[in-house]
């Protein structure tokens, strides 16, 4: 690794500055900037310590390139023997940390944009069954608001993420006749993406708009204060839902997963991936696989019947 001269801080006061940033734009849970500034210190930790050329050793921002990033990725599976998913979040962390020092003009190019993810076999998560998903829709209708109702049809057939939901605007929503999207402005990593919104959806969200407050910054705002629906309140509310569906147990990960096999099933695996906002594909496959394995497992049941 080419490193040249410079404070043993330099490098350490960007990523300070960056956790920073993620801090102010308030869309990350605690646990998840606890995560980036964990995983930004392992990877300045692991630099300075290949150094093998002086004792004093600096991280320079400018320093890092592509090849130095592959070696760490190399180490991180074969020297310290990690996971797959946790040298991929980490991977993940300096990519976003990468292409904003970019943004910011901390560096010219971003080292790692080439940098490729460790493949993972991952176990494809449970899948609603037609019953569950009939008995949540059921609990929907009958027992919520209709400002809760359009939130909960919503993820049912977009698979939000609950950070997602709650800080949608009124002007993220296009209505039209029989069809709409929305867009999610700045997802999990960042990125901006639009989802269709089928006429269920449509109708719950013109009736839910002609009665919001026209000067509402949020599309859901919270019903005590006004202001942006928290997480927490919105967890609750669909645990409170799903418990009276009989679903004890499901979360909005569930109604998550639900969109991604409902999808999968008619949906071009990179089109899905941008839909769900995956920035690694092998994520969205799991839903691939996950149908795949239940054909065969059908087909198998199938056969092992009389005829």
């Amino acid at each position: 690794m080419d490193k040249g001269s410079g404070t043993s801080v330099q490098g350490e006061m960007v990523v300070q500055e960056f956790i920073h940033m993620l801090t102010i734009q308030g869309e990350l849970t605690p646990k998840t900037l606890k995560e980036y500034a964990s995983d930004l210190k392992h990877f300045t930790e692991w630099y300075k310590g290949n150094d093998i050329q002086s004792e004093e050793i600096s991280f320079r921002i400018e320093d890092v390139d592509t090849s130095t990033l592959v070696h760490y990725r190399e180490d991180s599976e074969k020297v310290l023997q990690l996971k797959p998913s946790t040298i991929n979040r980490r991977l993940i962390t300096l990519k976003r940390f990468f292409k904003w020092a970019v943004s910011e003009s901390k560096i010219s190019l971003d080292p790692s944009r080439p940098l490729k993810f460790i493949p993972e076999d991952k176990v494809s998560p449970r899948r609603m069954t037609t019953a569950e998903e009939q008995a949540f829709l059921s609990a929907v209708e009958s027992g919520s608001s209709l400002r809760d109702q359009t939130i909960l049809t919503l993820m049912f057939y977009t698979g939000l993420r609950t950070m997602e939901v709650c800080n949608l605007m009124p002007s993220d929503i296009e209505l039209g006749k029989r069809s709409g999207q929305l867009t999610v402005r700045a997802d999990k990593r960042n990125g901006q993406r639009t989802i269709p919104l089928n006429m269920a959806c449509v109708a719950l969200l013109k009736q839910y708009m002609a009665g919001l407050d026209s000067d509402s910054p949020y599309l859901f705002p919270s019903e005590k204060t006004s202001d942006r629906l928290t997480e927490r309140a919105l967890r609750h509310l669909i645990k409170k839902v799903m418990n009276a569906a009989g679903l004890e147990g499901l979360s909005s990960h569930d109604l998550r997963h639900r969109f991604g096999y409902a999808m999968a099933e008619c949906t071009p695996l990179h089109l899905l991936a941008q839909m769900m906002g995956h920035i690694n594909p092998d994520t969205t496959m799991i839903y691939v696989k996950g149908l795949n394995a239940n054909r065969s497992s059908s087909a198998e049941d199938g056969e092992s019947e009389p005829h």
